[in-house]
């Protein structure tokens, strides 16, 4: 049975006991902090973030880049990646305990490991890459620097992405479990419970929001104490957060647990998650809710199509049936990772009104099973793990000419409502297109002023791609080649005063390919958030004349090539002359006209 509280606590349920310390008896002291700083963070395992749980400890660095980042224990470098979004450059180390600590969003790497993973990008001629290394390459002992702090990739500011893997699972375990240096003895905060008519699909509605407040040693309804509902099937939410000791920041909390008159019903635990299975906090919340502007709600109830790792079910899934009028009693135990707990208590009781007017009976997407939508020139096909909950069917079409559109604007629903992975989306061209443009088709996903675009199939008169949101989709044909901007149009450059060299390559629907050479020789640019591709003056370019050549190809294969002559010198500042000032001309000396 999976555990639900935290270390060294012992709880009994429904006459058996759930011993906190079977499942993650994990090594504490083994790991020390990874950078010579005081320990603070400003995100912990389980936050809750846009599409995903936070996965580790965001550490703070003091709002500096290149501090000095120590590996936490033995064992060798097993793999690092260099990517412009995700964790931009980052190191994975492998312990002999069976656990791997990650590093990210990482400026250089020691200088040894750094030497070799230039060397490899142009060996491969490739910026973005992947290495995995053997135990005897680059060994570690607890405290070897390894690389200096950063904020590649898709940090939004300076800090290391810290996280222990378990090695053969690769699942992210909780590092505050571990016997981290951070004091902790501050109690999670309760903010409000919402409450949801589970005869309804949870986005189907809005929930009924009640304010909590702190009373004695546990929180209570800011309301009357007794919820009085019409609604015979219900299930809540929480709003809720924790904080270390010391800090503001309002990091996730660790477990919930619903009882009801005493009987644990269900709840969830953050721990031992794995990155396919991220995605899933956006069944653990009530998505459309904070998509629609409001905070984070945590489901304490399991939704039908969430099979992710966060939920235990005991007595139930976490809905209520209310058979009749009695006052039932409901709790919460909240903890985070220390063991701190905070409590929730009140009652529900059913209070039958006459039935409101029935749902308009429409077509719904159902988890758990293939659905398919089919249109005269739109289809859509989800797959049984696509839904977590039952899902109202909305679709419309537009005939809608944008420039180089091939087809009517099809919208389905909204990205209100969450799709789990991807989905794949049919639609059928106004037109009959030639041949030899089937391969410059875009299928286009928009809502928003939000876009993602795929390069369609051609599959039996449809144009096919997959996505992984709803909205409004139409497809296009892409002729237009991509634009290189950044430096001038003078027959030869003199680069000789600048340290780099900085390319904005631009495109309508996205570039899939970046290639720079200088004298035919490949040239690392580094591509980190995406945007700029930067080449920093080093060696590989010495003084002289030299030819640049850039290309590149957009997602559907339309290429440019653009060259520049330069010339690069020894560059001396040029030195100012000194200006020479007239002397101040000299005030005359007012006389006195004051009587002695």
């Amino acid at each position: 049975m999976q555990r639900f509280f935290p270390l060294l606590f012992i709880i009994t349920i429904a006459g058996f006991s759930v011993n906190a310390q079977t499942k993650n008896a994990y090594p504490k002291n083994y790991f020390r902090w990874p950078l010579d700083l005081r320990p603070e963070i400003v995100a912990n395992l389980g936050e809750l973030r846009s599409n995903h749980w936070h996965m580790g400890l965001d550490i703070r660095t003091a709002q500096r880049v290149n501090q000095r980042v120590y590996a936490a224990a033995a064992g060798y470098i097993s793999k690092i990646r260099i990517e412009p979004f995700g964790f931009g450059r980052v190191i994975y180390i492998n312990h002999p305990n069976g656990l791997t600590t990650l590093y990210a969003h990482l400026n250089d790497f020691f200088p040894a490991l750094e030497k070799y993973v230039e060397e490899e990008q142009y060996k491969r001629e490739t910026w973005a890459i992947e290495l995995q290394f053997t135990p005897d390459q680059f060994p570690v002992s607890k405290g070897t620097f390894i690389a200096f702090s950063g904020t590649t990739g898709g940090s939004q500011g300076p800090h290391v992405h810290f996280e222990i893997r378990d090695t053969r699972t690769d699942k992210c375990l909780n590092p505050l479990l571990f016997g981290m240096p951070l004091l902790d003895n501050v109690q999670p905060t309760l903010v409000k419970l919402a409450m949801y008519n589970r005869g309804l699909s949870v986005y189907e509605q809005r929930p009924q929001i009640f304010s909590l407040k702190k009373s004695g040693n546990k929180y209570v309804l800011a309301g009357s104490p007794v919820i009085k509902t019409g609604w015979d099937k219900i299930s809540f939410g929480l709003q809720a957060y924790d904080r270390i000791s010391g800090s503001n920041n309002q990091d996730g909390i660790y477990s919930a647990t619903l009882y009801i008159d005493g009987e644990a019903q269900a709840g969830f635990e953050l721990d031992s998650i794995g990155y396919d299975e991220t995605g899933y906090m956006n069944a653990h919340i009530d998505y459309s809710y904070k998509h629609n502007g409001g905070p984070y709600l945590q489901h304490l109830s399991q939704l039908p199509g969430d099979k992710g790792p966060a939920y235990s079910q005991f007595s139930s899934d976490g809905t209520i049936q209310l058979n009749d009028t009695s006052v039932r009693q409901a709790r919460v135990d909240v903890y985070d990772s220390y063991g701190n707990k905070s409590v929730l208590e009140f009652s529900i009781q059913y209070n039958p009104t006459p039935s409101a007017a029935e749902h308009a009976d429409h077509p719904h997407f159902t988890p758990g099973v293939i659905s398919i939508l089919e249109k005269p020139d739109f289809e859509a096909y989800f797959r049984e793990h696509n839904f977590y909950d039952t899902v109202p069917v909305l679709y419309y079409t537009i005939q809608k000419s944008s420039s180089g559109s091939l087809s009517a604007l099809h919208g389905l629903n909204n990205p209100s409502i969450p799709v789990h992975g991807v989905f794949t989306v049919r639609v059928r061209p106004n037109e009959e297109i030639p041949g030899k443009w089937l391969g410059k088709v875009i299928l286009q996903r928009e809502f928003g002023g939000s876009r993602t675009n795929r390069l369609a199939r051609y599959e039996n008169g449809f144009l096919v791609a997959e996505f992984g949101d709803f909205g409004n989709f139409q497809a296009f044909l892409d002729l237009e080649p991509p634009k290189i901007s950044g430096l001038g149009n003078a027959d030869t450059l003199n680069l000789s005063a600048a340290k780099s060299i900085v390319l904005h390559p631009t495109d309508n629907f996205g570039i899939k390919r970046f290639r720079a050479e200088l004298n035919g020789k490949w040239l690392r640019f580094t591509n980190d958030k995406g945007r700029l591709y930067v080449y920093e003056f080093d060696e590989r370019c010495p003084y002289g004349t030299h030819e640049l050549k850039v290309t590149v190809e957009d997602i559907a294969g339309n290429i440019t090539t653009r060259s520049w002559w330069f010339k690069r010198n020894p560059y001396t500042p040029p030195v100012k002359k000194a200006v020479k000032r007239k002397p101040a001309a000299k005030k005359p000396v007012k006389k006195s006209t004051r009587k002695r």
